[in-house]
């Protein structure tokens, strides 16, 4: 498997499944447009947004295609199976009112044949016990960190304390490339701060077996 950052809450993971196939699946693609910044030349079989509607999560035609078939979208709650990739997308929320400020938000779960990895999207509140039933066998965890439009640095922590994921990606944090949309978001350094990490970014994350997994919590800064 290799994770890839591409900025904003994007991410490009190829890995093989259960089944061996090999798959390339790309996570809430950002209009250019929305985050301020260019979106990278990217392609894929599968696509999933965890906000549809929301332009820094759903630019489809940002990703091409493989072999001269479009990417399968998947932009809703529910089970999925696609390339031999078991998906699934629950239900939660944008902000901590049920949606009434920001509507709704997907998480995603991604079964590939070295660990699950799961995407918390732009999930804006604590999750609920069957949400965090859902997770609770993750090993590499998407989260979002820079509060505002999403959870802050410390709620971040009270997530990844209820999942206990083996490796945790940090996402959605402003950068000097964000355009001032963004200005009121913490940075990757102000969640360091908070878990008690230096921030030493790696290009792409290698894992080939599961025996490459650490054996406890870990944090990896991937650069974008």
């Amino acid at each position: 498997m290799k994770i890839k950052y591409l900025g904003h809450s994007s991410f490009l993971i190829e890995g093989q499944t259960p089944t061996g196939e090999n798959v390339r699946l790309v996570t809430d693609p950002y209009n250019p447009d929305s985050v301020g910044f260019k979106y990278p030349s990217v392609s894929a079989d599968i696509i999933t947004s965890s906000h549809e509607g929301h332009g820094d999560h759903d630019w489809y035609e940002g990703v091409s295609g493989i072999d001269g078939k479009k990417p399968v979208i998947i932009n809703t709650p529910g089970e999925y199976e696609a390339h031999g990739l078991s998906i699934l997308g629950l239900k939660s929320y944008h902000d901590d009112k049920k949606g009434a400020e920001r509507g709704l938000n997907t998480i995603y779960t991604y079964d590939f044949n070295v660990a699950k990895v799961a995407h918390l999207g732009d999930i804006g509140h604590l999750p609920n016990s069957s949400i965090l039933e859902a997770l609770n066998d993750t090993e590499i965890l998407f989260i979002p960190v820079g509060g505002k439009y999403t959870i802050g640095p410390k709620r971040a922590m009270e997530i990844i304390e209820g999942i206990e994921p083996l490796i945790v990606i940090p996402m959605h944090y402003k950068t000097k490339k964000h355009s001032e949309t963004f200005e009121e978001l913490s940075t990757l350094d102000d969640f360091l701060k908070e878990v008690g990490e230096k921030a030493n970014p790696i290009k792409e994350l290698k894992i080939k077996s599961k025996t490459d997994l650490p054996p406890e919590l870990t944090f990896i800064t991937l650069e974008n």
